[in-house]
């Protein structure tokens, strides 16, 4: 009797693997495809709001940058599950009120503060939205 080479299919499949269970594995994962495309399609779209009270200079989009660099790190992908509504109102009173009642308007899962005057503003607004601040001093 003579012995046939090995088929790649074969070879790709060990004795610990039969045909019929490779085939259940495909199926299985086949049928599971669209229900965990789809879990992942219904995560809720997360909305930070971002009060910036300070005037643009390098150094704050600096930090601007590395914020969004790091959510995106922690899989908080802008445009995917994250929404990032951001105001820069240069320092100005008016310009703190009025950015902080749309960001509140826009009812953001919460709101990072980048400076006192922006807190206070985000509080008179609302007192239920979470509002995370940075603290820095002078040095």
């Amino acid at each position: 009797m003579t012995t046939r080479p090995l088929s790649p299919l074969t070879m790709l499949l060990s004795r610990h693997t039969r045909r019929r269970e490779f085939i259940t594995l495909l199926g299985g994962a086949a049928a599971a495809w669209p229900l965990a495309a789809n879990a992942q399609q219904s995560e809720r779209m997360r909305r930070i709001g971002v009060l910036i009270g300070v005037a643009g200079d390098a150094e704050t989009k600096g930090w601007v940058a590395a914020f969004r660099k790091r959510l995106d790190e922690l899989g908080w992908r802008v445009g995917g599950n994250l929404q990032i509504e951001e105001r820069w109102t240069a320092g100005d009173p008016d310009s703190n009120r009025a950015f902080a009642g749309e960001l509140v308007a826009v009812k953001p899962d919460a709101i990072f503060a980048f400076s006192s005057v922006a807190v206070v503003a985000l509080q008179h607004e609302s007192r239920t939205v979470p509002i995370v601040f940075n603290s820095q001093s002078c040095s």
